[in-house]
């Protein structure tokens, strides 16, 4: 292990002279042992400074110099799934002197970006996928002939997913050449059990072995009857051994040769199994390897949790940096919701695999009977709260804004078809900073808005989304409600929880020459716009909506026809967002008046500060006044 104090003093001769796997290929075997020091000492050191999937990187170090060691890439097609643990990959194939730019504003993705490398094969930001591009990918080589590998790396948590069995399932099926491997950071095994089956694992796909068993198989099924009798024998006798040792039997079931469970952090080891698989073409394998999550950096291995993903901190004891803010979005929804639960014993909260992502571990450890991790399994999740829902419970779904995409079915066919009282609380609306377009939950309002029966609501600060909380837990109905990441507006917290009027906005200031309807967290930017719009002689209304479904179609329509112009502002896509619902209400009321609308085009947001997004998208003070200024000219 890496000692703390020691960081700042390791040297990095390897790693400066690797700048593509090929320079790794022309190192001695014992100099791999060294150039994992290196790496974890170079992630270590940046993601201090720029924050980023600390733990996740350092647990699959050896995994990954020992993959780009014995496959031919970019020729085999490597392929990360989620892109947490991409952090060596990208340090190994040309991006080291760019290391430094990790997350921040143009600088290199958190993820695996296909326009940064053609080491990177796919965009990987949302789990479980990697399966089913490697199974594509490897069809369409069979097709063409091209004789590369695929190969697939999976966490366990990752196998949680519906869509990772729905791959194993279709690979196991198709017979293609496609290597899974499962990095499985959560399993303990002790030392001997874990080299007993490594050691079996690497014998019986070994070139020798191999060889030998299809020669036996092959005289075998030559004897009729009798000889298949024995091979069914034999087989089982292999299965239940391997079975006995490791859980391979399930994956055996898919049809995929399993090899482990094999130590992930013994190079030799890996190096060893990786060759024999590469060299041995036999259909789809997983080979099951035990990684220790945050491996190397002491605070990481204790708490890999907290470091799964962290902000900037200090080295030596692993602590964040201090942080300016006020209260988060986040901590305020998971205390009103410990509130709620405590009034009200049929209120139940639901996550896929990110409780204190989403603020609710207080409420997992205060409710433990009425608290669900469902894994990460979005679909699943919301069709598990609609059953909830069915027998009088009052369950809340949280889950942040670019996951909640992956059940878009599940919420309209299982939670609003049948108008159930399921709430849907979207953490992450709008952009959310250095994590980048696979992250930013920018489409929530378009693929919500269309819904039936569902109500739709977005708070314009931390003390209105207690009380739209409340609101939708009580509504006899579906209901959803999108909040930024980040902190509040620093307002004062009420006591007491209100029930808002359902689809009724509120006008915060009179004016009489624009009406600015602003969305959620760009109520404050619009207020202050409409300051700087006063002195320069614009006079501008002001409603915070709250709804976005039902709209306010009176108070919308008489300071539109009052004011004779309207802006809409939104941390959202332009299309079939909250603006699109304005435009659409003004033609069905044949009420002509011009309309700018403030938003995101039709186009994917790249990684950065959320201030720094805002004013490039024109939805920052400046960016209102503009578009106003813009408006006022028809």
């Amino acid at each position: 292990m890496l000692m703390i104090n020691a960081l700042q003093d390791q040297q990095t001769e390897l790693l400066d002279a690797i700048n593509s796997p090929a320079d790794l290929r022309r190192l001695k075997p014992e100099q791999l042992t060294q150039l994992t020091g290196e790496i974890r000492t170079k992630i270590i050191q940046t993601v201090a400074n720029t924050g980023g999937h600390l733990a996740p990187s350092l647990g699959v170090v050896e995994l990954t110099i020992a993959l780009h060691y014995v496959f031919d890439t970019p020729h085999d097609k490597l392929i990360w799934d989620v892109g947490h643990q991409s952090y060596a990959h990208k340090l190994l194939t040309g991006r080291r002197d760019k290391f430094h730019t990790l997350r921040q504003y143009k600088g290199i993705s958190g993820f695996p970006k296909r326009s940064e490398s053609e080491y990177d094969v796919v965009e990987a930001g949302h789990s479980s996928t990697s399966i089913s591009y490697g199974l594509g990918i490897a069809a369409a080589k069979d097709l063409k002939k091209d004789n590369n590998r695929v190969i697939a790396v999976i966490g366990d948590g990752s196998m949680t997913a519906g869509l990772a069995f729905e791959g194993l399932n279709h690979a196991g099926d198709l017979d293609k050449d496609l290597i899974v491997i499962l990095n499985d950071n959560e399993m303990s095994i002790s030392p001997n059990v874990g080299a007993m089956s490594s050691f079996l694992s690497r014998k019986l796909t070994g070139k020798t072995m191999s060889g030998l068993r299809k020669h036996v198989e092959e005289r075998l099924k030559s004897l009729s009857a009798v000889g298949e009798n024995i091979l069914n024998v034999l087989r089982k006798s292999e299965e239940s051994l391997k079975g006995f040792f490791t859980p391979g039997m399930l994956f055996e079931a898919l049809k995929f040769e399993y090899i482990g469970p094999i130590p992930g952090h013994q190079l030799d080891s890996l190096i060893e199994t990786l060759q024999n698989v590469r060299d041995n073409r036999h259909g789809p394998v997983l080979i099951h390897v035990i990684t220790t999550k945050g491996k190397g950096y002491a605070p990481s291995e204790h708490n890999p949790g907290d470091y799964h993903g962290v902000g900037p901190f200090t080295i030596a004891n692993g602590k964040p940096l201090p942080s300016i803010g006020n209260i988060s979005y986040t901590k305020v929804f998971g205390s009103t919701l410990c509130k709620l639960a405590r009034e009200n014993d049929r209120v139940t909260a639901i996550t896929a695999a990110m409780p204190a992502g989403t603020g609710l571990t207080s409420f997992s450890q205060q409710f433990p009977d009425r608290f669900f991790d469902v894994g990460i399994a979005e679909q699943h999740a919301v069709t598990f709260a609609a059953g909830l829902a069915m027998e009088g419970m009052r369950p809340v779904v949280a889950i942040y804004s670019s996951f909640m995409q992956r059940a878009l079915d599940q919420i309209i066919h299982d939670v609003c078809l049948p108008d159930l009282p399921v709430t849907l609380a979207l953490d992450r609306g709008g952009v959310v900073g250095d994590d980048g377009p696979t992250h930013h939950g920018v489409f929530d309002l378009s693929f919500l808005r269309f819904i039936p029966n569902l109500v739709l609501m977005a708070p314009k600060d931390e003390n209105e989304l207690q009380h739209m909380l409340n609101t939708a837990v009580y509504h006899n109905g579906p209901t959803a409600i999108r909040y930024p990441r980040g902190s509040g507006e620093g307002v004062e917290l009420d006591k007491d929880l209100l029930r808002l009027p359902i689809g009724r906005g509120e006008l915060l200031r009179e004016g009489r020459d624009v009406l600015l309807l602003p969305v959620g967290n760009r109520v404050y930017p619009a207020l202050a716009a409409a300051d700087g719009l006063k002195k320069l002689g614009i006079d501008a209304a002001v409603i915070n909506p709250r709804f976005i479904k039902p709209l306010d179609n009176e108070l919308i329509c008489e300071w539109a026809e009052k004011t004779g112009r309207v802006v809409t502002i939104e941390d959202n896509v332009k299309k079939g967002g909250f603006g699109s619902a304005v435009l659409q209400l003004l033609c069905e009321v044949h009420l002509k008046v011009p309309v700018r609308l403030l938003g995101y085009g039709n186009t994917f947001i790249e990684h950065g500060p959320q201030q720094i997004l805002w004013k490039n998208h024109g939805l920052d003070v400046s960016g209102i006044i503009k578009g106003t200024l813009e408006v006022m000219k028809q």
